[in-house]
């Protein structure tokens, strides 16, 4: 496992973050982990614009998953937040999204990790004192 750490200076140097990861990781599993307010979705507003996507990206927090197609391939930003019981998921049919072609940009993911594939990457988002950075754990 790699590991990379990034300094975030403000709203826009995590969007930038995610438009970078975008050109990385152009299909896989993402796991997006931080506090509230720790940039998640920004970080993923970032991401699906760097695809092209123009419209408004929102957290999927009562939904728990808002799908997009660009450019032909499948995105799903999933916010596991309010997820009791893993098996809530089930419900939604949770595993048909996780395909080798698709991308899954997971907030939230230890809400239901035992329902979820081991992502490719994982990023903390964290806060201390005002300043904001980014840890990259990249699996192999």
């Amino acid at each position: 496992m790699a590991t990379e750490s990034r300094h975030l200076a403000d709203e826009a140097a995590t969007e930038a973050l995610g438009a970078e990861l975008a050109n990385q990781v152009p299909a896989g599993v993402v796991w997006l982990e931080g506090e509230l307010g720790a940039g998640k979705t920004c970080l993923v507003r970032g991401w699906l614009r760097a695809l092209g996507h123009a419209g408004a990206v929102k957290s999927p927090t009562y939904t728990l998953v808002e799908p997009y197609v660009i450019s032909g391939k499948s995105v799903y930003h999933f916010d596991l937040y309010r997820v009791a019981d893993p098996e809530e998921l089930e419900i939604i049919g949770i595993r048909d999204y996780f395909h080798t072609s698709s991308l899954c940009l997971v907030e939230w993911p230890r809400q239901a990790a035992e329902a979820l594939p081991e992502p490719d990457l994982e990023v903390r988002l964290n806060e201390n004192n005002k300043e904001r950075t980014a840890e990259l754990l990249w699996r192999d």
